[in-house]
């Protein structure tokens, strides 16, 4: 890869979006894909980002329906229950030798998207940040944190350490991980738990960790344990220490969906961990019925 990338991002909402803008600002070539509606905007308007990390400001993209030219990499930003429209955007050929480089919930798409595009050309990565779109692109990054963790097992390292480069001097503290299973699982532990018993109850993280605290603890030790198997890591007093740390108000993507009646990444996230479950013959009761429970909202 050149020092200026071109970049493609597939669903510019709170994280394509606040990502689109910070590598455009930063000099790269920049073409968010999603529906017609939306390019036209970001077309005319360009994305302005409210941060309190970056800044506030407004950066100008180009857009489009559909990939039509080879780029860098692409960026996969929209939500699992999206996927499978989304890609039909990316066109394999078109993609060529591009990264593609996924920002999903849960640890079975990276197989998936390597069964339609090339497999050594997949590159997972796990965002840390609260960002949102408020409007078609309109981004408020309200996180004091932007951090990716990028990673994939058969890409080679120079095309991960210039895209990881390109992040860091964008903005977001970046790091390349040599352990695709362990960075997407260090994830799945901490967002499993938290997604669903959120959702499940309805209540911010400061109430399920108070009013629910059994379930919550019963919830992270199995989801440790089917991390550990599957090769991951598993820390259940470290996971449950985190969600101490935050603030009470927090609420999961997977709740803020469920009150706006969108559909949920329940199949990518409660699914994934009961198959995983199943596999490596873990048990998983809580996890089992609070995915049952959850269901109904989905």
């Amino acid at each position: 890869m050149a020092n200026e990338l071109g970049v493609a991002v597939l669903g510019p909402g709170g994280v394509g979006g606040l990502l689109a803008a910070l590598l455009s600002r930063a000099g790269h070539r920049v073409i968010c894909l999603s529906g017609e509606k939306t390019a036209e905007a970001l077309r005319t308007d360009g994305i302005q980002v409210r941060s309190a990390r970056f800044g506030d400001f407004t950066a100008r993209v180009e857009a489009d329906t559909e990939l039509r030219e080879p780029v860098d990499a692409c960026l996969i930003t929209v939500k699992h229950t999206a996927l499978d429209a989304a890609l039909a955007r990316v066109p394999a050929p078109v993609l060529s030798d591009g990264l593609l480089v996924p920002f999903l919930n849960g640890v079975e798409h990276p197989a998936a998207l390597r069964a339609r595009y090339r497999p050594d050309r997949v590159a997972p990565a796990v965002i840390r940040v609260e960002s949102t779109r408020v409007a078609p692109g309109v981004i408020e990054h309200g996180s004091p944190f932007a951090e990716i963790d990028l990673t994939g097992t058969d890409v080679p390292r120079t095309l991960l350490d210039a895209l990881a480069g390109a992040f860091a001097a964008a903005g977001p503290a970046t790091r390349v991980l040599e352990d695709e299973t362990a960075a997407l699982w260090a994830k799945m532990s901490f967002l499993a738990p938290f997604a669903l018993l959120t959702t499940r109850y309805g209540l911010p993280l400061g109430d399920v960790r108070t009013h629910h605290r059994d379930e919550l603890t019963a919830l992270v030790e199995e989801t440790a344990a089917i991390s550990r198997a599957c090769g991951g890591p598993a820390d259940p007093a470290g996971a449950l220490a985190r969600y101490d740390a935050f603030p009470p108000a927090t609420k999961s993507s997977m709740q803020r969906d469920a009150e706006a009646g969108r559909p949920l990444e329940l199949d990518a996230i409660g699914g994934a961990l009961l198959r995983a479950a199943e596999r490596h013959g873990i048990p998983a009761p809580v996890a089992a019925r609070v995915v049952d429970e959850v269901h109904p909202f989905a």
